[in-house]
């Protein structure tokens, strides 16, 4: 008698509920569709109401499951209080993130606020929030923070993103640690540059553009939909045995 051959394990998110935030553009938008293709039903979240209801409206009409909600993740309280009563899901994507870049010499106070305030502090406590939803229904969940490769390396004029970025690894890994006995999985999905609406205004600079594709080994500037696999992956139950990680999609970047 032969030996049963082993069975990959299934990208499906059928049955599933993902949260995903930054959704009505860029990653976040990309995100959302990603999970919804694979069957779970989607909330995007951000700030903009009139752009989620578009792209909700768009999801839709393709046949998949869709919903949006209005989030500022910088308004911990209220993202404690929505979560709890919109969860509980079973997949987050946090893709809510913003820049403010310049030499670190000329960092104003505001903008170091304003930046760890969003990508810090808001994706500490959207994640605690959602995990609080799944532990006290007892699921198991994926948490997927986008981080970026520059939380491994550093990058002209990015002292401030840089170091949010390298917090919010640590925060994951610890998160990791503590979660993983209850089946919460908490893992990141570094991107090298993304191009985006908001990207656009970097590659516009000669000089950024040519550090950029000196720097990414595979010779081009990443997609989209480069990170759309990765969220699948790391969404689903192909990825049961991943946690406290780092998923690197930057193209060769931090191989040096």
């Amino acid at each position: 008698m032969t030996s049963p051959l082993p069975r990959t394990p299934s990208f499906r998110l059928d049955g599933k509920t993902a949260l995903v935030t930054g959704a009505s553009s860029g990653i976040g938008l990309g995100a959302a569709v990603a999970l919804a293709e694979a069957g779970a039903a989607v909330t995007l979240a951000a700030r903009n109401e009139a752009k989620l209801s578009e792209v909700v409206d768009s999801i839709r009409s393709e046949g998949h499951l869709a919903d949006a909600l209005v989030l500022d993740i910088q308004d911990v309280e209220t993202v404690d209080r929505i979560v709890a009563a919109a969860g509980p899901f079973d997949v987050l994507v946090n893709s809510a993130g913003l820049a403010r870049h310049g030499p670190a010499v000329e960092t104003r106070h505001e903008d170091f606020d304003e930046v760890f305030g969003i990508n810090v502090r808001g994706a500490y406590f959207l994640t605690r929030a959602v995990a609080k939803g799944l532990i006290a229904a007892g699921r198991p969940g994926s948490l997927i923070n986008i981080s970026s490769q520059m939380a491994r390396v550093g990058g002209i004029d990015r002292a401030v993103y840089s170091a949010t970025k390298h917090a919010v690894e640590g925060f994951t890994k610890s998160m990791a640690i503590e979660w993983g006995p209850l089946g919460i999985r908490v893992n990141t999905i570094c991107p090298t540059f993304i191009r985006t609406p908001l990207t656009e205004q970097t590659f516009a600079q000669p000089e950024r553009a040519r550090w950029i594709e000196e720097k990414i080994k595979l010779g081009r500037i990443g997609s989209v939909e480069d990170i759309m696999a990765a969220v699948t992956y790391l969404a689903s139950d192909a990825s049961a045995m991943v946690t406290g990680t780092a998923l690197m999609v930057d193209g060769g970047w931090t191989a040096d």
